[in-house]
This record gives C-alpha cells, sequence and structure tokens, in this order.
C-alpha cells in the first residue's frame, strides 16, 4: 500500500519524540510512567504506528519541557487530516488494520458506503455548507475505502442491525443502489456481512456503533462514537470486552449466507419504490 504524507509526517513525530526523550536521558518506560500510558505505547508512537491523544501530548511537552511543540505538531498534522479530528486517529489507524470487525445500528458503514448515500448522510448533518465542503467530506470517506481494493487489503466483518436497511437515507433511488452494492461486497468476497434482525430482539450495546482493529505488529484497538466525539480504546481488558461484546452480537445475527438474501430483498423493495413513482 502506498505511504501517505500523513503517515511520514507522524513517523517525524516520532522521530522528534524519540530525540527529546533521549535528551531528557529518559526510557520510554519512564517517559510512559510520568505521561500515564505505558512504555510499549511510547515506542509506537516514536514508530508512527500509534497517534497521541491530545492530552497525551500535552503531558509529553510538560515532562519533557519542549515548550508546546508536541501540542502544536500534534494539532498541524489533525488540521490536515480530511476526517473529523475525534474520526482522525481511527482513520488513520483502518490503513494499517489486518482485520475489522464493526457493527452499524442505524447506517451503512463509511468502508461500504456509495457516493450518493455518503453525500446524503453528509447533506443531512450540514444542511447548509457548500458544494465544496460536502464534496471534500464524501471525497474523504470514499477515499478511506480504498482499502479493500488494495491487494492487501484487511479481513472485513460488518454487523448492521436491519435498521440500517430500512431507513431511506437519499431516497429509494439511493438505497437500491446503496443495498446492492452491499450485496455486491458480499458476493465478492470483499466483505462478511451479517444482519441484525428487527426479531432479535434486544441485543448488546444498543444503539451504539462499535469498530475493532488488529495489526500485525500492534495491539488491538477499539473505536466507539458519540455525538461529535469518538473514543479509540487501548486498554487490553477493555478491548476484550468490546471483542466479547461483538462476539454476541455475532452470535444473534443471522449468517452471511441468510443475510444476503435479506439484503438483496429490501434493495428490490426500494427498487419498486422507483418504479411506483
Amino acid at each position: 500500500m502506498a505511504r501517505s504524507k500523513q503517515q511520514d509526517a507522524w513517523e517525524f513525530f516520532g522521530e522528534l519524540l524519540k530525540e527529546r526523550r533521549e535528551a531528557a536521558g529518559l526510557s520510554q518506560g519512564e517517559l510512559g510512567r510520568r505521561v500515564f500510558v505505558s512504555g510499549a505505547y511510547i515506542g509506537l508512537f516514536e514508530q508512527g504506528i500509534r497517534k497521541p491523544q491530545l492530552d497525551v501530548a500535552r503531558r509529553i511537552d510538560e515532562v519533557l519541557q519542549t515548550g508546546g511543540i508536541f501540542e502544536r505538531t500534534w494539532r498541524k498534522l489533525i488540521n490536515k487530516s480530511p476526517y473529523a479530528s475525534y474520526f482522525q486517529a481511527a482513520a488513520e489507524l483502518e490503513d494499517m488494520a489486518t482485520k475489522i470487525c464493526e457493527f452499524e445500528s442505524t447506517a451503512i458503514p463509511g468502508l461500504l458506503q456509495t457516493p450518493a448515500y455518503a453525500r446524503a448522510v453528509v447533506h443531512a448533518s450540514n444542511p447548509l455548507a457548500t458544494d465544496e465542503y460536502v464534496d471534500d467530506t464524501v471525497k474523504g470517506r470514499l477515499d478511506r475505502s480504498a482499502i479493500l481494493k488494495d491487494a492487501t487489503r484487511p479481513m472485513y466483518w460488518v454487523i448492521l442491525h436491519e435498521t440500517a436497511l430500512r431507513i431511506p437515507v437519499g431516497g429509494p433511488a439511493v438505497m437500491a443502489e446503496q443495498l446492492g452494492h452491499l450485496a455486491t461486497q458480499a458476493r465478492n468476497r470483499v466483505a462478511l456481512i451479517q444482519v441484525l434482525p428487527f426479531a432479535a430482539g434486544a441485543y448488546p450495546q444498543m444503539g451504539k456503533p462499535l469498530k475493532l482493529m488488529e495489526f500485525e505488529d500492534a495491539p488491538p484497538t477499539a473505536y466507539t462514537e458519540a455525538v461529535y466525539s469518538g473514543n479509540l480504546l487501548d486498554d487490553p481488558a477493555v478491548v476484550k470486552r468490546a471483542q466479547a461484546t461483538y462476539d454476541l452480537l455475532r452470535a444473534a445475527a443471522l449468517s452471511p449466507e441468510a443475510s444476503l438474501p435479506l439484503i438483496e430483498s429490501a434493495a428490490e423493495d426500494y427498487r419498486r419504490c422507483t418504479r411506483t413513482t
């Protein structure tokens, strides 16, 4: 996979961190203890594999007495990202993941969205936005999906609540295209897709999205999202609980084989709507 300028920039951040840490005479473990992360994570920051949260960058500045250079660099890198600041770190990690497991209760995940569906979602949240803003936001979302076209694409497992199939985002024509795209991605083995049907009733973490990511040379992580905020979870005990939650969702959902006819049936329902209007 081609390297991005963002990856190069974060590696520079890591090299600068290593240089300043060693100049202060601190080991990775010692710096980690002082900024309340593990020494292993300091090592991942220095390699550019993981990106620190803003509060960690600030504490590094305080401990190393750098005059705010890490906070300023962090803000500069985040501002150059096409993603919302709270999602930027998770988007960067998608590029490096070997496996992504995702649950969405009301919307199609960004990695599987069609341009028209993505545009409708962006318009709904930004009704007065300029065309340029909408175009840039949609492009950023679609650019993310390029990881599924790469020869080294991650294993991608998606669980959708049936609600996501039934909300007519953008209207019947947009939904017919979107669900047709889902079915194609499933048939082409780009993604394993399961549907959690209405009939399943209550389910774990109701209404809350969840993304799990695994990596070749870094610990797994989990990502959850709320209104204008995101949580990237690294604590092994918390990630283990999130993985157990996903296992319960997987068990409650229809199998991939049984989910495909439901997706195709919903797509056909939308096509019928377009023919009768």
